[in-house]
């Protein structure tokens, strides 16, 4: 198929007949994203380089969570409040909205795709509150990966209500003692391994030679990851998430999945556009927008401004 006649978007059957929609763009690159979960599961360059990490052992089996990709965090982010880790979103099947108010948003793009989440009668007992959760994901014309989340409070009886959300990346690396993180120096960051004791980061680029699980705060609105052997730098670009998680688990922790590969952690990075530390409030008929891309770019000079990968995420209350 010449790349005149690619179908920019396209829905089929993924990994155990789960429903998935490919969205192709004409210099090559790709994105998958499936129904259950309203889950990205590959962000593919022009070269057809897989630029997300999804894990060998990972479960496409509900009600199992699939581990790797791009997996939203809603309407908890982890352990920070009641409901099962990460909530219920990314465990759910989401529907094609077919008809989705007017976008916010202008992109030339074609390959794009709208989903719908709304709550069903056993989410509602277990999070009493109305809601529509509006998620468009993009592949721009240059290959950068969007995706903008519109979640409106829909309840009657006048009563607003509050959540934690993350995009939840796991970002393929070539090494991950290879890698390091730009943006988050001297920040502050909540540790999740030292009981969410707030620490400051000290100046230099994050690098990593052990476990981390991090929420750094009122982070700027651009991330980059560097990968050193593979020459690639993923910019990360995000807006209205004040916060960023930074996570691998390590050897021991990685062990002890049964749905992730001993010596996986290698080769992934977790880099989580989030809101967690301050709850996001949404009055009723009152909408929210989260956005954020994401580039990846090839680098003779690592370091440099310019970039062959980016993604852009965003959360928007609407």
């Amino acid at each position: 198929m010449s790349n005149s006649e690619r179908v920019p978007v396209e829905l089929c059957k993924g990994v155990n007949g789960l429903d998935k929609v490919v969205l192709r763009e004409v210099r090559g690159s790709s994105a998958e994203v499936y129904l259950y979960g309203g889950h990205v599961t590959s962000w593919k360059n022009e070269h057809g380089e897989e630029l997300l990490f999804v894990s060998s052992k990972a479960i496409f089996k509900p009600p199992k969570p699939i581990r790797g990709g791009i997996p939203i965090c809603f309407p908890q982010f982890s352990n920070h409040g009641p409901l099962e880790p990460h909530g219920f979103a990314r465990n759910r099947f989401w529907s094609i909205d077919t008809d989705p108010p007017p976008f916010p948003t202008t992109s030339s793009s074609k390959a794009f795709v709208d989903l719908i989440l709304k709550p069903s009668e056993e989410d509602l007992k277990i999070w009493p509150h109305s809601f529509e959760f509006r998620l468009r994901v993009t592949l721009g014309p240059g290959g950068d990966l969007m995706l903008t989340s519109r979640i409106r409070n829909t309840s009657t009886d006048g009563k607003p209500f509050s959540f934690t959300f993350a995009y939840h990346t796991y970002f393929s690396v070539s090494d991950i003692s290879e890698v390091r993180v730009e943006g988050l120096e001297t920040l502050d960051y909540l540790d999740n391994l030292q009981n969410k004791e707030r620490f400051t980061e000290q100046g230099d680029a994050i690098t990593f030679e052990s476990e981390v699980d991090k929420i750094y705060l009122s982070t700027p609105t651009k991330i980059a990851i560097l990968d050193h052997e593979k020459k690639r730098t993923f910019v990360i670009r995000k807006d209205g998430l004040p916060d960023a998680v930074v996570w691998n688990p390590w050897d021991k922790k990685a062990k002890a999945m049964a749905d992730f590969g001993d010596d996986e952690y290698k080769h992934m990075l977790c880099v989580e556009t989030a809101a967690v530390e301050k709850q996001i409030t949404l009055k009723p008929v009152g909408s929210l927008i989260l956005r954020g891309s994401s580039r990846a770019a090839k680098n003779p000079i690592l370091g440099s401004k310019s970039c062959t990968g980016a993604l852009l995420q965003h959360v928007v209350g609407a």
